[in-house]
């Protein structure tokens, strides 16, 4: 993705110490961001299979804005009938948009490179946020704990899967505590720039579902 992010579209202020370590490190993702695109392109079926990430599909099914205005590009769609979108002017670094195909929608990252991180490196980072308490950092903590079981039970080859698709797009992988502080400053920073409106300006809910993990029979 060309050019560098010099004015921070999802500003996301902190005061915990381990956070401001979370975002230093992610904002070091941004560099990596040239010619992430066209890798991409070149692992989509490793993209596909990973993450769920369809490139073949950008298109989101109904028109769409953001609250702010700000442009969206769609780039990928993902097997229950979710869009990812760019946000903001192409020549920057865009922050990623994932709305779902049932009225929720949010930021999942800062940029392009921080959301495949995310998206790459957590178990399922779609149930860490339905399984979410309304958006708890601690309930997101447990519910990966749970999901990070079953893949290991069930999909046990999709961990090596991750390592190789992530050198391939020489994105770096970090622990899944630092990966969901991520991902819970990005859906908490959609509000007000980035809230998802249809035509009729009803607006799309949050990303972060209100269930607990107690609700899963499996987890229990």
């Amino acid at each position: 993705m060309p050019g560098r992010d010099s004015h921070h579209l999802a500003k996301i202020v902190v005061t915990d110490p381990q956070q401001h370590r979370v975002c230093r490190a992610a904002h070091s993702v941004h560099s990596r961001a040239p010619g992430l695109l066209t890798a991409r392109k070149q692992n989509a079926e490793s993209l596909w299979q990973v993450c769920g990430f369809d490139l073949s599909r950008g298109d989101h099914g109904e028109p769409v804005r953001l609250s702010s205005g700000l442009a969206l590009d769609g780039v990928a769609g993902d097997f229950t009938g979710g869009t990812f979108f760019l946000c903001g002017d192409r020549g920057t670094v865009r922050p990623m948009l994932y709305a779902s195909s049932e009225g929720q929608a949010g930021l999942i990252g800062q940029s392009l490179a921080e959301a495949l991180e995310i998206m790459l490196g957590l178990p399922s980072w779609w149930d860490c946020q339905k399984f979410s308490g309304s958006g708890d950092l601690e309930v997101m903590r447990t519910t990966a704990i749970h999901l990070g079981r079953d893949e290991l039970s069930d999909e046990p080859e999709l961990g090596a899967n991750r390592v190789r698709l992530a050198a391939a797009l020489d994105l770096e992988l970090g622990s899944v505590p630092v990966l969901l502080a991520r991902l819970h400053a990005a859906v908490s920073a959609t509000a007000p720039d980035f809230v998802l409106t249809v035509k009729t300006g009803e607006e799309y809910e949050s990303l972060f579902g209100p269930w607990l993990p107690s609700r899963n029979p499996a987890w229990r």
